[in-house]
């Protein structure tokens, strides 16, 4: 039953048709895992718990950065170093006391997901790498999930709904994944800081559709929206033999083409002899600016250009943001013979 309180809270949703009382106590005993607390993962947060989803699961081990202020609009200039996870479920909890928030401050890994997702109704995408979306895709229909899922790219964003009632997966859509190179993340090339709005908030409404079982879900459909134009367009897919799926993927990084680096080292190791090392930050330079732990700047994208102006006199510990342009940097510099030892900063220079 909803309380007096909660009746004027979603009082807009019980006098709506197609969602009034019957649809509200359906969104008030759902349970929702969202992946991912950033760009996406914002408004897909603050709509599901406007809405009253009674229980939401936010898995995120990120921790906030001033450059996610630009479109994370969750968080303020006083959250930055602080985990996303963790300060989107406190402050989501002041817009709706009525919801239950369920933090998980780590990675969603081959070791935690089918548990994790078992836990749900509804799996929410919000994550931004290939690897996490074929993990989720995997699992979610290893559990029999429904998954709304959700993609950003500079100025364009995707939106479909997986597994829903035996329809097409993921994989049914892209069987095979990119190479590493071919889509680089937003920390390289930009997203226009109003997209995830967009799209993180149809994500949202694909989710409320889902649990109200009202509308037409985007089941065996992808809806492709592009800003600058604001045309937008419904493309059909037939499921495939793809989307069977029997066990997860040994390593989905690997999958993705993320080949493993030899050697790698922490901050913290790299802090107590970082007199030992030569460093190389490939990240651009507005990161650079923003902050960095010192050594030589080659963006990832001018490295070929200025291979040999990299110091060979010790170990080479190359960084990033998170650690994927290392490691891809790393593979560039082996496959053309580097004469020096090459570290990869696991985690990158922003990790904890």
């Amino acid at each position: 039953m909803l309380s007096k309180a909660e009746r004027k809270q979603y009082n807009r949703h019980l006098i709506l048709d197609k969602i009034g009382e019957t649809g509200q106590q359906k969104l008030k005993a759902a349970k929702v895992l969202v992946i991912g607390a950033g760009g996406l993962g914002c408004p897909i947060l603050q709509y599901l718990t406007a809405a009253g989803v009674g229980t939401i699961g936010i898995i995120d081990n990120d921790t906030v950065d001033q450059s996610n202020l630009q479109r994370q609009i969750l968080y303020t200039y006083d959250d930055i170093g602080k985990s996303k996870a963790a300060t989107a479920a406190e402050r989501l909890g002041k817009l709706n006391p009525f919801v239950k928030f369920n933090v998980y401050k780590e990675y969603l890994s081959k070791d935690n997901s089918i548990a994790l997702f078992k836990e749900y109704d509804i799996i929410v995408d919000g994550s931004d790498n290939f690897a996490t979306r074929y993990l989720t895709n995997d699992t979610a229909v290893l559990t029999n999930k429904p998954l709304v899922y959700g993609a950003i790219f500079k100025f364009e964003g995707q939106v479909s709904v997986f597994n829903y009632k035996n329809s097409g997966t993921y994989r049914c859509l892209y069987p095979t994944a990119p190479k590493p190179d071919s889509s680089p993340n937003c920390s390289e090339i930009g997203v226009l800081g109003v997209l995830p709005g967009i799209i993180g908030s149809l994500q949202a409404n694909e989710t409320i559709k889902i649990i109200c079982e009202i509308g037409e879900v985007l089941a065996n459909k992808l809806l492709i929206y592009d800003t600058l134009t604001m045309n937008q367009m419904v493309l059909k897919f037939d499921k495939s033999d793809a989307s069977n799926i029997k066990k997860l993927e040994d390593d989905y990084e690997f999958f993705c083409g993320i080949e493993k680096v030899k050697h790698e080292i922490n901050l913290e190791e790299l802090h107590q002899h970082k007199e030992k090392y030569n460093l190389l930050d490939v990240r651009e330079i507005v990161e650079r600016e923003e902050f960095n732990i010192g050594g030589m700047h080659i963006p990832l994208k001018e490295l070929p250009l200025k291979i040999k102006e990299l110091p060979t006199d010790k170990p080479l510990i190359v960084y990033c943001k998170i650690g994927d342009r290392s490691k891809r940097a790393i593979k560039f510099l082996e496959n053309n013979n580097f004469k020096s030892s090459l570290i990869n900063l696991k985690g990158g220079c922003f990790s904890r």
